[in-house]
């Protein structure tokens, strides 16, 4: 019996591969056989990622990409298709957040996280999109959160642009099926990082577990099956769908 979640011969890309959620997208998507290229404005992390996954036998480069600027991503995109061949999979994953009362954002702060987790996604979807579109397939997985549809104080900006994700998701999703493309997203809920470890166990963390149905974080493998479901020919009924990974939370 075939393996529905095998990628050998498919090519992804990854943006903001360099930590966190997109370097544990890359490990899981090339270790189920994808040929990765790992994009981030940060090439020494993304370098260091592609020689582990390259030791296991992987297949990968290392694009330093800035989704804030068309130019870097049309060049980051030629130069992924020169080196592993063209795109089947984008994992729309780099992203930003600013926690700050909304009467303290700056117009930096909103440009900063408006531009880097909805017009970064929208120019980097459109652009791999341009080119699937010329073979009839694909698949665009945005990564969310489940704040984009669950508001929480100090961070206005950044429920905001995943709000504005999810109707991108949707609305990309409707034209791009006359192009055999598939367009969903992620919805991650609390998932413990490096980076917020630290924060889950203060008091007001401690609270923020609480409240999650599980009584638990999210630890980043917890959402391989997700991205494996949609990267694959598993998927190819599903298209315009939010899927949440929150342990319940975005219905307590």
């Amino acid at each position: 019996m075939s393996n529905p979640y095998d990628l050998s011969g498919k090519v992804v890309l990854v943006t903001g591969a360099s930590q966190g959620l997109g370097k544990q997208f890359a490990s899981t998507l090339s270790a189920h056989g994808a040929a990765v290229a790992l994009a981030a404005r940060q090439i020494d992390k993304i370098t260091a990622l592609k020689e582990e996954l390259e030791s296991k036998g992987g297949k990968t480069c290392a694009i330093k990409m800035d989704v804030l600027n068309q130019k870097s991503i049309m060049e980051g995109v030629e130069t992924i298709e020169r080196e592993l061949g063209s795109i089947d999979i984008l994992v729309n994953n780099a992203g930003l957040a600013i926690n700050k009362l909304f009467l303290d954002v700056t117009e930096e702060d909103y440009d900063a996280v408006l531009g880097t987790n909805l017009k970064g996604c929208f120019f980097c979807a459109q652009t791999v999109a341009k080119k699937m579109a010329t073979r009839n397939s694909g698949s665009i997985i945005n990564i969310s959160s489940v704040l984009g549809a669950r508001p929480i104080g100090t961070l206005t900006t950044y429920c905001a642009s995943k709000g504005g994700l999810n109707q991108l998701t949707a609305t990309m999703a409707l034209e791009l099926a006359r192009n055999g493309i598939r367009v969903n997203a992620i919805a991650p809920g609390y998932i413990e990082t490096p980076m917020n470890k630290d924060f889950f166990k203060t008091v007001p963390g401690e609270a923020l577990v609480k409240s999650v149905p599980q009584r638990r974080l999210g630890q980043l493998k917890d959402l391989d099956g997700t991205v494996l479901l949609l990267a694959s020919d598993a998927s190819k009924f599903i298209t315009g769908t939010v899927i949440t990974v929150d342990g319940g939370f975005n219905v307590r």
